[in-house]
């Protein structure tokens, strides 16, 4: 099967010419609850999971990042069920994730803006690869009183103030933000992945030379990504309009660099 290429088709015929054990990190959002039309097409969920976790390498990694429509007054669900269906068939829940939206469209209606999605990190097995990412600190270079009230030897070191410095960075929480709409580029698909979103999952839960994959490529957000940090990809996309968009923005990076 060919690496760092785009399958004009159903997710579903590409991951059928991939054998066991195959991916390392899958990163996407699929079409959810009729929120992105997706050119028309649907997806037959349950089917996908079994195949994704059938081609997942053990210790590999999902990236699946979904919302929840309003319908009827009461939010979908589709989510949870989503979520709890991937347990069910083997993958381990190993964390939920939040995608808060630094600028979610404001709308009119008696409940607070939704401004962000799930990623629910899946893995088979226990993840093999964990790169963690750090943020600087706000408050770097000052300090902080704490108060030693432990027992000690010497009756003259209890309770004592101890000054404990702020350090640079910390390792980042689970609740990302991001400004929808901040790509280098920009594209025709109606939701496309905040390149630094797809970025970050990659080098989280992957290493150079891996091979990742994006079921539901859309503008190819997930491969620009893996080929900047230097993965190996497979997309699949079943439009062709889609297809057409993520060739014409991945092709001036494939010609700076070599495949790996």
């Amino acid at each position: 099967m060919e690496i760092n290429k785009i399958y004009n088709e159903n997710c579903l015929e590409t991951m059928a010419k991939m054998p066991d054990n195959f991916i390392d990190l899958t990163v996407t959002s699929p079409p959810y609850d009729g929120l992105r039309t997706y050119n028309g097409y649907s997806f037959p969920f349950e089917d996908i999971a079994k195949e994704l976790y059938r081609i997942t390498k053990q210790g590999g990694v999902v990236v699946w990042v979904v919302g929840d429509a309003t319908i009827n007054g009461s939010e979908s669900g589709t989510s949870f069920r989503q979520a709890l269906y991937f347990k069910e068939i083997g993958f381990n829940l190993h964390d939920t994730m939040i995608y808060a939206k630094e600028n979610p469209i404001p709308l009119t209606h008696n409940r607070y803006e939704q401004s962000f999605e799930y990623m629910f990190v899946l893995s088979k097995g226990k993840p093999k690869t964990f790169n963690p990412l750090k943020d600087k600190c706000v408050t770097n270079g000052s300090y902080n009183h704490r108060r030693n009230t432990g027992r000690v030897a010497e009756a003259a070191t209890r309770n004592r103030d101890e000054k404990t410095y702020v350090k640079a960075d910390k390792f980042r929480i689970n609740m990302w933000y991001y400004t929808v709409g901040n790509n280098e580029d920009t594209t025709k698909h109606p939701a496309p992945f905040p390149e630094q979103l797809a970025a970050d999952h990659i080098y989280s839960w992957s290493n150079e030379g891996d091979l990742v994959y994006d079921c539901f490529g859309g503008s190819g957000t997930t491969a620009k990504m893996a080929h900047k940090l230097k993965r190996n990809w497979i997309l699949s996309e079943i439009s062709s309009e889609y297809v057409q968009i993520s060739e014409k923005r991945i092709a001036p990076y494939l010609a700076q660099t070599s495949l790996f």
